[in-house]
């Protein structure tokens, strides 16, 4: 069996896995690694430290379907239902913009990285992992991380954001060629800063809506009560707040630290939402690579860097960012792969 690893436990990286072993059984022993401590990547769900049951999704806050991709991509979508993990979005989103008709929202009761959770129950995941050099050994491909001895694969997978891609050392930047790399140089990407905030049970947020987009302030541009945007309100349970802030405050504040831009926003927030609860705890996080802008041109859905032994790059900087993109970019990745193996 050829040993292929996928780099990233994302929404691309964890579907690209489970597809590899449905649709190529015995053929792959598929591995993952994280650079974080746990699975979601942008689409991650923190916790409370109080209470691992208070949870709120710091990265995607709900998952939009076009028409089209409900058809194109429908095995997914009545897979990711049936096992609860998906469920229709119910609650009052206040300014929520539909551009076409016929679109639905879903939201994942048990957080937003329960989709990647899901994908890669078949994989053996490694946390706390960074890759740090790719080479060329011996017909393989040698993988170095930053905690851990290298190890040798017949093929890998790229599921980073693409500056990622190209901060990799060793033989991977003679591998990738000028013209590749001209293209990857294209990627560009938003930044954002998302805040949540945890409560004790039984506290109240007074606002009639369950999420809302923010069109006067220069620092916040989305809050959601996170278990109501959920449905999944309890009394045993304390509510959590996320906020994520506009792209322009990411923008100019992305080479700072979040500790320094958590009390930006805090102050921001209270003059939106004054008066609110005292929180058990907090959580900063700094998405530098948030949504792709401009995706890698002429290279839909990935780009093969290498084809003996295999070395491929994907994820949402060759389509676009959501799901639809992420699913799409993983099916091109599995097409390579049934055409090498």
């Amino acid at each position: 069996m050829a040993r292929v690893l996928i780099v990233g436990a994302g929404v691309t990286g964890s579907l690209s896995a489970s597809l590899l072993h449905r649709e190529l059984p015995n053929k792959l022993q598929i591995f993952v690694w994280e650079k974080a401590r746990g699975a979601g990547g942008r689409m991650s769900t923190s916790r409370s430290p109080h209470d691992p049951n208070c949870m709120a999704d710091l990265g995607a806050q709900y998952i939009t379907v076009t028409p089209f991709y409900a058809k194109k991509h429908q095995s997914f979508y009545d897979e990711l239902l049936s096992h609860g993990i998906l469920q229709p979005l119910l609650s009052p989103i206040e300014g929520m913009v539909q551009k076409e008709k016929g679109v639905h929202n879903y939201v994942a009761p048990q957080g937003i990285s329960s989709i990647v959770k899901h994908y890669l129950v078949d994989s053996e995941v490694c946390y706390n992992r960074q890759v740090t050099h790719i080479n060329l050994k011996e017909g393989k491909l040698e993988v170095c991380s930053n905690s851990a001895p290298s190890e040798m694969f017949d093929a890998v997978i790229l599921t980073m954001p693409v500056p990622q891609i190209l901060q990799l050392q060793g033989h991977i930047e003679t591998l990738i060629s000028e013209s590749q790399r001209l293209q990857l140089e294209m990627a560009k990407y938003s930044s954002r800063f998302a805040l949540a905030l945890f409560y004790e049970a039984g506290t109240q947020i007074g606002v009639p809506w369950a999420a809302k987009y923010i069109i006067d302030n220069p620092c916040i541009r989305f809050i959601s009560i996170d278990n109501k945007k959920r449905g999944s309100e309890s009394p045993e349970v304390g509510p959590s707040i996320i906020v994520h802030t506009t792209v322009q405050f990411g923008a100019q504040n992305v080479q700072k630290d979040k500790e320094e831009v958590e009390p930006l926003i805090l102050s921001q927030l209270q003059q939106i939402l004054p008066g609110l609860p005292k929180s058990v705890g907090i959580k900063c996080h700094k998405w530098r690579y948030s949504q792709v802008i401009n995706p890698v041109p002429n290279f839909p859905g990935q780009m093969t860097l290498n084809e003996q032994p295999l070395l491929v790059c994907g994820g949402d900087g060759f389509t676009h960012s959501n799901f639809d993109g992420c699913t799409e970019s993983a099916l091109r990745i599995l097409d390579v792969f049934k055409c090498h193996f």
